[in-house]
């Protein structure tokens, strides 16, 4: 049974880009030439919120941390069992994903956790490419594939 609440219309439905827009509200946004001078400063720690799948097949911003997005939170969370450590709350952290929408959600949560220096980088990797960023590849761990020798 629908509550009153939503019945009556004060709960309404947002959509994902609502929810984008909105943390992107709350965040700091970079531009691929102000993380390029971040990096060239040597004073950010880049977590990349892809899938796996996609650095593995179009490659990642040098130096980036993988941390996919479904983990983040417990990746970050020293109180969560999988909490991966070595994050510190006041360290400086720019996360991105493929187009920007994931990497704003995921700075916006990184927030909610108390973490005080985060951006994401607004155009996400595709745009740091296409803007001439440098890119190295990224090779899949073996250990997480099994080959019909190992069934």
């Amino acid at each position: 049974m629908m509550s009153e609440s939503i019945a009556a219309g004060s709960n309404p439905r947002r959509n994902v880009n609502d929810m984008v827009r909105s943390a992107k509200e709350r965040i700091e946004e970079l531009s691929v030439e102000e993380l390029q001078a971040e990096i060239e400063r040597g004073d950010v720690t880049l977590i990349d919120i892809r899938d796996p799948r996609e650095a593995w097949e179009r490659g990642a911003i040098p130096g980036a941390r993988s941390m996919p997005r479904g983990m983040l939170e417990f990746w970050f969370d020293p109180e969560s069992q999988y909490y991966r450590g070595g994050l510190s709350f006041d360290t400086r952290y720019v996360v991105y994903c493929a187009g920007g929408g994931r990497s704003a959600l995921a700075a916006d949560v990184l927030q909610d956790l108390g973490y005080t220096n985060i951006a994401h980088l607004t155009v996400g990797f595709n745009g740091w490419a296409a803007a001439g960023g440098a890119v190295e590849p990224v090779h899949p761990d073996p250990k997480y594939f099994r080959t019909a020798d190992t069934d």
